[in-house]
């Protein structure tokens, strides 16, 4: 179906799909590349693609052989250049809602570990902070601790918790399937409803979730209790047998 045409050129819905796909990605690319160091290279390509498109329109062959050898190279080259910035897109693109939906045994057995976890370290009497992120980022809060990387594990919960080890205070702050930092510093909160109630590690675990859409579980090390936080509220001693499934609701509505 043609939307129009002028002279020997025609428009029609599958040209306005195309260029709608194209003028998207150039967006995102762009909002991807604002405020870094890439922006001077993003606008060196587009000068490049200008020339090319003249050099193809005027059939200005000496040009179009240049283009030609060196496309190949510059390929790589860009892939090189941009390889930060690439991860950064291909990770938004794992975050998509519409992505995630594939991946929910993935964030089950996640959450299997989570709860696993903090039971062990309920029994042991370890006080934890553990931050699950859901759709706002954590990076400004991960960034206050240490970078860690490493995917979730029961097991590897209870290392990081023990008491006197050197991670083991402040918060692990968990993005998908991978602990991403620990030792985190949260915020308080400064609801007089908890500042007068609870100790710095349930404030903290309130704190946060009301500065995004985070899931918290804290383990308390004087009573062994579970309690889990979510929208600025703190839900205090879970019985174990319904964490898992308190924690996948929480998650699911995200």
């Amino acid at each position: 179906m043609e939307l129009f045409q002028v002279g020997f050129i025609k428009f029609g819905i599958v040209d306005l799909i195309d260029v709608a796909i194209v003028w998207f990605l150039f967006y995102r690319l762009l909002i991807l590349m604002k405020g870094t160091r890439s922006v001077q290279i993003v606008i060196g390509l587009f000068l490049v693609i200008l020339v090319s498109f003249i050099a193809f329109w005027f059939q200005l062959e000496g040009l179009k052989w240049l283009i030609s050898n060196i496309a190949t190279v510059g390929i790589i080259v860009l892939v090189i250049v941009f390889q930060p910035e690439l991860r950064g897109a291909l990770a938004q693109i794992g975050h998509n809602k519409f992505i995630r939906m594939f991946f929910r045994y993935e964030k089950e057995k996640t959450l299997d570990e989570v709860v696993r976890g903090a039971i062990k370290l309920a029994e042991l009497r370890y006080g934890a902070l553990i931050v699950l992120e859901r759709d706002i980022g954590l990076k400004d809060f991960a960034e206050t601790g240490k970078e860690l990387g490493a995917q979730v594990s029961s097991e590897l919960l209870v290392t990081l918790f023990t008491p006197y080890t050197p991670l083991h205070d402040g918060a692990a702050i968990i993005s998908g399937e991978n602990i991403v930092a620990v030792a985190c510093t949260l915020p308080l909160s400064q609801n007089p409803q908890y500042i007068k109630l609870y100790g710095m590690r349930h404030r903290a675990a309130v704190g946060i979730t009301e500065e995004s859409d985070a899931v918290v579980v804290a383990v308390s090390e004087e009573t062994g209790n579970i309690s889990v936080a979510f929208g600025g509220r703190l839900q205090k001693n879970i019985d174990k047998s319904v964490l898992k499934d308190m924690l996948l609701g929480l998650m699911r509505e995200s």
